[in-house]
This record gives structure tokens, sequence and C-alpha cells, in this order.
């Protein structure tokens, strides 16, 4: 069928444009489709790495159940290095770090506790700070127990971290800072938290006192 001669005038139009901008607009299309096959890439990876993880993870708790600390300890190693940017790496590690703990190997323990105080997100970086603390501290390593607290740490640990840190200056004989420290986890800590009244009694078992206003609900 000819066209008319409007149609061949847009044509013409057409054709002129793509002559000045097709080039352009072919390689804008191209960025565009491999920005959008990169995005969903990148998606069907992270999906499938977190269901690796998953598996593992599940390897992890049956060799706890199983008291295979050894096997624990190899899963545990395994997600480090193969999944360590997921949240199962730093789980996996306090889970080997507990089972290490009870199987009396206190060096796997503070190993896999320091790995995720290291690498592990905030809120695992905390927890793990504070039992990796304790291990020193029954270690009567109080030096270095309190250099793993320094720092910055999530704050919904603060009050957990400033109690570690007076059991550690009260090992010392450190009076006054140890009810510094106490008295940072009281104020921390939710007047509703069961933790808080024993707090206090260590507190006021080194000469403490909390006023009343303190303790008011």
């Amino acid at each position: 069928m000819a066209y008319d001669l409007e149609e061949q005038e847009q044509i013409a139009t057409l054709k002129a444009w793509w002559g000045k901008y097709g080039n352009l607009t072919s390689w804008v299309l191209i960025a565009g489709l491999a920005a959008y096959s990169g995005f969903t890439g990148w998606s069907y990876y992270q999906r499938s790495q977190a269901t690796q993880a998953a598996a593992l993870y599940d390897e992890v708790q049956a060799a706890v159940d199983a008291k295979d600390n050894a096997k624990v300890l190899r899963a545990a190693g395994d997600m480090e290095s193969k999944f360590g940017n997921t949240a199962y790496a730093s789980m996996s590690a306090l889970v080997a770090a507990k089972s290490s703990f009870e199987a009396s190997d206190l060096k796997s323990a503070k190993a896999q506790l320091q790995w995720v105080a290291e690498h592990g997100a905030d809120e695992f970086k905390s927890v793990a700070k504070v039992r990796l603390a304790g291990l020193l501290l029954d270690e009567k390593a109080y030096d270095e127990a309190l250099k793993v607290l320094a720092g910055e740490v999530a704050p919904q640990f603060a009050g957990t971290v400033a109690d570690r840190k007076g059991d550690i200056l009260a090992a010392q004989n450190k009076l006054v800072e140890a009810r510094a420290a106490y008295q940072a986890a009281l104020d921390a800590t939710d007047k509703k938290n069961p933790g808080r009244q024993l707090i206090q009694l260590k507190f006021e078992a080194i000469g403490g006192t909390v006023p009343a206003a303190r303790d008011a609900a």
C-alpha cells in the first residue's frame, strides 16, 4: 500500500531524527537493559546465597543437637568463608561459640566471638563483645576484656555493655569506676527489665546507692 504524502513526511522526519540520535538512543537502551539484567541477576544471586546459607545453618543446628562440636565448627567455618556477609554467618558463629564453651574449648569459643565482633552487624557485634568480655573476665584478662568493650555499641545494648564493664572493674577492685559503670547500666536499662534488679544488687554491693527517684515507676 502506498503511503500518502503526510505519512511520507512523518517517515522522513523519523529517519532524520534516527540519523541524528539513533546511535545514542541505542546505547541508552542497551545500558538500561544491562542495568536491569544486572539488577535481576544480583537479586537472584542474593536469594540463592540466602537459601544456601539457611541450609548450612540447619547443618550447624543439627550438629549442635548431636553435640558434635567439631562438626559445628566446620559448618560455622564454611558459613563464614562462603556466606560471611549474611546474618546466618553471625548467628552460626554465636551458636558455635556457645557449643565450644560447653565443650570446654574456650580457644574456639573466643575465636568465634571475635569473628562476629569484627564482621557481624551492629547487634551481633554487641552480643559477641559482651560474651567475649565475659570469657576474658573468667580468665582474669581484665584489660583485654575492657578493650573488647571499648568503642560504639548498638544503643539497645548500652546497658548490657556498661553492666559487663562494671563486673570487670569490680573484679579489679576499681570500685569508683565500677560504680560509675553500674550507674550507667541502670540509667540505660528499662525499669521493667528483670535484669535491672541484678545490676542494682551488684551496684549496692560495692557501695553504690540508687536514689529513690531512679527507681520510681
